[in-house]
């Protein structure tokens, strides 16, 4: 039997982002399909209707896939695609699967054979590193560091010896309510002449994305506070 497609939908960084950015083909893809999995129902369908989705949704399906999510599950997500019809996933903000829920369900439909096709749009990390200026050849991204202040100091410094002898951009972002933790944290854990970018708030009319030495960022320090944000380091 011919399973169904997995399309992989992007969706908007910020509320004020133009839905002009969603392409035609996207909208097409998007209009066609009656199962959607999801980080957030609410956000999901706020997202589709943004987006000129016109299909009744007492008459779509949604199923949750998130942290509270058990993963024995997700087998059962996939019972569409199997019969051979299309489904969506959809993140809560970029692409699904990059710093967001998705690669479990993913790995899945490939072990049944399902085709998987990721449609174009925006994904803060790779923004982010396109317009820092910093090594776009060699970089890696680790996600979150540490909680706990003195194991992310660690990894921290880590990073910074790691970026001084492959030369990689090093990734990383924070729950927006600790980003002046980890903005002080570098400042005090890395070297001066070492180059830190912020992107912070991508796509938002207050977007802020800079690259400064960390002697240069302890003179003007921006306000992250509960903004989202990702951070680049190298040498």
């Amino acid at each position: 039997m011919t399973t169904g497609k997995l399309y992989l939908i992007p969706t908007f960084l910020s509320e004020y982002s133009s839905t002009d950015s969603f392409s035609t083909l996207n909208r097409i893809t998007v209009f066609s399909l009656n199962e959607f999995i999801v980080e957030d129902i609410k956000s999901a369908r706020r997202f589709l209707r943004a987006v000129g989705y016109q299909k009744d949704f007492n008459e779509v399906v949604f199923y949750e896939l998130n942290e509270h999510t058990n993963l024995t599950e997700i087998d059962g997500y996939l019972s569409l695609l199997l019969k051979g019809g299309d489904m969506g996933l959809i993140s809560e903000a970029g692409t699904p699967c990059i710093a967001d829920p998705g690669a479990e369900l993913v790995l899945l439909a490939h072990q049944k054979n399902i085709t998987v096709v990721p449609l174009t749009g925006p994904n803060s990390i790779l923004l982010a590193l396109m317009a820092s200026g910093l090594n776009g050849q060699a970089f890696t991204f680790h996600g979150y560091l540490p909680v706990d202040k003195n194991k992310r100091n660690h990894a921290i410094k880590e990073l910074e010896k790691e970026s001084a002898r492959t030369g990689r951009t090093q990734i990383f972002i924070e729950t927006p309510y600790r980003n002046r933790q980890i903005f002080e944290a570098l400042l005090d854990n890395c070297r001066p002449d070492f180059k830190l970018c912020i992107a912070c708030n991508i796509n938002s009319p207050d977007e802020i994305i800079k690259t400064m030495t960390i002697r240069d960022w302890k003179l003007k320090k921006p306000d992250l506070h509960k903004k989202p944000a990702v951070f680049l380091l190298n040498f």
